[in-house]
């Protein structure tokens, strides 16, 4: 988590989207799409820990990513444009991208993904927060926060070492939403070639972390496949729809959405696997919509502090 001081720097404008059809798309709809996809990968993964050992899983979903985008950008080309400044960010970004994907493994291989996601959740509040500066948002924050509250079950688990990592996790995700938003607002680099710079470095930073325990799926091509599944439907698809909408919303409102994150996990709950859920999820999922409809930023830079 980065610290403020009194006279934080402002983050640049918005960089204007062109009139494309990725233009004409709600921000608030890439965001539901990485919302959905955020709990498909988790659902590979886990036909993964049976052959393949956690860390390797772990930089499976970010070489692969990284091969996608590899492939798809040719993002190097843009890094001789850089200056050393936009470099750092994103090789900052690429180092919290490995550290961070590797630690929610090993948090979700000793904890249920329900603590996780719930310890997940904590510092987001803070960035929500310190931009909540409206009675308004305030009430936003406090009926986001509540409906996860119902929405997730927190079970404590004897396990200290699953802690420290969701922890480690949590800190790490509150990190990754600020420098990818100063990523997606940037204008040295487009969003997603930034995206695609940081998870090559990822890659290269998580390779001596899990490349090994990864080499088991090379010769099983089923658990190659799932690999790649799980690049592409957790690091591919919702990280570059993270950057549509952060190029595009406040980090503040972006924060405040990251609780769709535990409703959309029961909608899709009920939709894919006939988990009915609770009043008090029902009730949950409702406050956490009434949250993120009422909140309104303040301004075009609002969230910047």
């Amino acid at each position: 988590m980065t610290s403020t001081g009194s006279a934080a720097p402002a983050t640049p404008a918005p960089r204007p989207v062109p009139p494309t059809l990725a233009g004409r798309v709600p921000p608030h709809a890439y965001f539901v799409v990485s919302a959905v996809f955020h709990y498909l990968g988790p659902a590979f993964a886990v036909l993964l820990f049976a052959r393949v050992d956690v860390l390797g899983v772990a930089w499976l979903r970010i070489a692969s990513a990284a091969v996608v985008f590899a492939l798809w950008r040719r993002p190097w080309r843009a890094w001789t444009r850089l200056d050393g400044a936009t470099r750092r960010l994103l090789a900052g970004w690429g180092a919290v991208l490995a550290v961070m994907n590797s630690c929610f493994y090993l948090a979700i291989h000793r904890l249920p993904l329900g603590t996780v996601a719930a310890i997940e959740f904590l510092p987001v509040i803070a960035l929500a927060a310190l931009a909540a500066r409206t009675r308004r948002n305030a009430v936003a924050l406090l009926a986001a926060v509540a409906g996860v509250y119902l929405i997730t079950d927190v079970r404590l688990v004897a396990e200290p070492v699953g802690f420290a990592f969701a922890a480690a996790n949590a800190a790490l995700f509150a990190l990754y939403i600020v420098l990818g938003h100063r990523v997606a607002r940037s204008r040295q680099v487009a969003g997603i070639d930034g995206l695609a710079l940081a998870m090559l470095l990822a890659a290269a930073v998580a390779a001596p972390l899990g490349a090994l325990d990864a080499a088991p799926a090379f010769a099983d091509p089923a658990a190659l496949a799932a690999g790649i599944g799980v690049g592409v439907t957790s690091s591919v698809i919702p990280y570059v729809c993270d950057q549509l909408a952060m190029a595009r919303l406040p980090r503040a409102t972006y924060a405040l959405l990251v609780a769709l994150l535990r409703a959309t996990a029961t909608v899709i709950g009920l939709a894919v696997l006939a988990q009915v859920p609770t009043a008090p999820e029902v009730l949950g999922v409702a406050l956490v919509v009434a949250g993120v409809a009422l909140h309104r930023p303040r301004d075009a830079q609002d969230g910047a502090a």
